[in-house]
């Protein structure tokens, strides 16, 4: 039998932030990031990303780089306190309706983010969610890498890795609901056979308006 798949992308979609921003405040806050240079260079990055133009390695090994000295583990603890201080006020009350309603009628939910996986997997475990994607870091020596492990999944690496992950389920999933905010979201959009746009960009507006996809504005 065949079953609903809910797919959340998360930064502007389930939060009112972006979680890579707000992971490279606190490690400012931290002291770990001190060149005061780099959150108007994250700003200039992320204006990139808001517009669909982005190179993701580029932009990971400058993200990566302030982590190089610190093992997996004191990175992962500096996670757990970022989550919980930084990100979890800035989700959305309708995303913690909707997430909470599909867990109650044993709806399957996938959180499919362009953030790295050691960050998007403890903001879906917070969210109650059973499955998530992010990029994956190879790690070396104990340490995370700026290198990227197997597909990103960022704009069609989304489709690919959501196509990965579906061949190896034992339930069908036909009927497949998207939530993004984001123009980079396209083609996991147009995968889809249910997309839903949340507080979009303007250019996933225009899209949403003309393919007639429902759009949903979400706040605090």
């Amino acid at each position: 039998m065949s079953k609903p798949l809910y797919i959340f992308d998360l930064d502007e979609t389930l939060i009112g932030a972006d979680s890579s921003v707000l992971w490279h405040q606190f490690l400012v806050q931290k002291g770990i990031i001190t060149d005061p240079t780099f959150l108007a260079e994250d700003a200039r990055l992320m204006a990139l990303y808001a517009a669909g133009k982005l190179d993701m390695p580029e932009y990971l090994h400058f993200s990566m780089a302030p982590l190089a000295s610190l093992t997996q583990a004191q990175v992962d603890s500096l996670v757990d306190e970022c989550v919980e201080k930084c990100i979890m006020p800035t989700v959305f009350p309708q995303a913690t309706q909707l997430l909470e309603q599909l867990k109650q009628d044993g709806i399957t939910r996938i959180l499919i983010s362009a953030t790295v996986s050691f960050i998007v997997k403890k903001v879906a475990a917070k969210l109650g969610m059973e499955h998530a994607m992010g990029i994956d870091m190879l790690v070396e020596d104990d340490h995370y890498s700026a290198n990227i492990l197997g597909v990103a999944s960022y704009r069609e690496g989304k489709v690919i890795r959501l196509e990965s992950w579906l061949a190896e389920q034992t339930e069908i999933f036909t009927d497949i609901y998207f939530y993004t905010d984001s123009i980079n979201d396209l083609p996991l959009c147009l995968f889809s056979q249910y997309p839903h746009v949340v507080n979009p960009c303007p250019q996933l507006t225009n899209y949403a308006q003309e393919k007639k996809w429902p759009q949903l504005s979400w706040g605090r």
